[in-house]
């Protein structure tokens, strides 16, 4: 699978390439080596396990830096697009789903 595609019937598809799809099911402790289902009673669980994963990859983020400028090295570089920006969609799509009592699924 080059992409995840999750489906609903509440959103339209939310399409992610596989390396940033695959994070986002292991930050929700879900299998993503293929079909799967984030039903709808597990979404506010999911989305603060992704808000939770969100402050702690910022914060490292800050802590390297901070460590690099009292070395005095050039600061570390990440990747553009955070996890912040690139889960978004994907928790505006569970916060829909779990207010609509729909289930998110992908690979199927």
């Amino acid at each position: 699978m080059s992409v995840y595609r999750f489906k609903s019937r509440e959103t339209g598809d939310l399409v992610m390439l596989k390396q940033h799809g695959k994070r986002l099911l292991e930050i929700l402790g879900k299998d993503p080596s293929g079909p799967g289902v984030v039903m709808h009673q597990q979404m506010p669980a999911a989305i603060q396990a992704i808000r939770d994963a969100i402050v702690l990859e910022e914060a490292e983020q800050k802590k390297l830096r901070e460590e690099a400028a009292a070395r005095g090295d050039v600061p570390p570089e990440f990747d553009q697009v955070s996890l912040r920006m690139r889960s978004a969609p994907f928790i505006e799509m569970m916060q829909r789903c779990e207010k609509a009592a729909v289930d998110i699924v992908w690979g199927v």
